[in-house]
C-alpha cells in the first residue's frame, strides 16, 4: 500500500490541485476587469467537491457530531456591476487571491510534515 495515496497526504494533494484551479480561475476574472459584460466565477467550495468525490466523513462512533447535509446553504449574492455590465470587483477578488495563497501555504505545510514523518520512520530522515 502506497501511504502517499490515501489519508492526509492524499487530501492535501486533492487540496492543492483544487487550490491551483481556484487560482486560475481568479487571476482569469482579474485579467477580465474591463472587460465589459464580464460575469465573475469562482469554484464550489473544496468541501462540496470533497462531497462530491464520495469523501464524506464517516460516523465512527455514535457520540460524534454528524455532518449537516448543506453544510453551507446557498445564498444569493447581489454583485454589483459597473455601467458596462461588468461585475469583477478588484477588491473581493484579492481578497479571495489571499485566501487561497493562504490555503495553498497550509496545504504545501502538512504534505512536507506528513512526507517528514515517513521519511523518519523509515529512517531517511535527511
Amino acid at each position: 500500500m502506497d501511504p502517499t495515496r490515501s489519508g492526509p497526504i492524499a487530501l492535501a494533494e486533492t487540496r492543492l490541485h483544487w487550490l491551483d484551479a481556484r487560482q486560475r480561475v481568479l487571476a482569469h476574472n482579474v485579467a477580465n476587469a474591463d472587460t465589459p459584460g464580464y460575469r465573475p466565477s469562482d469554484m464550489r467550495p473544496f468541501a462540496q467537491a470533497l462531497a462530491g468525490a464520495d469523501r464524506a466523513m464517516a460516523r465512527t462512533d455514535p457520540r460524534h457530531l454528524a455532518a449537516p447535509r448543506d453544510a453551507r446553504a446557498q445564498r444569493e449574492r447581489r454583485v454589483e456591476h459597473t455601467m458596462d455590465g461588468n461585475g469583477v470587483a478588484l477588491d473581493r477578488e484579492a481578497l479571495r487571491i489571499a485566501d487561497t495563497e493562504t490555503a495553498h501555504a497550509v496545504a504545501v505545510g502538512l504534505h512536507r510534515r506528513y512526507l517528514g514523518m515517513f521519511r523518519t520512520a523509515l529512517g531517511r530522515n535527511q
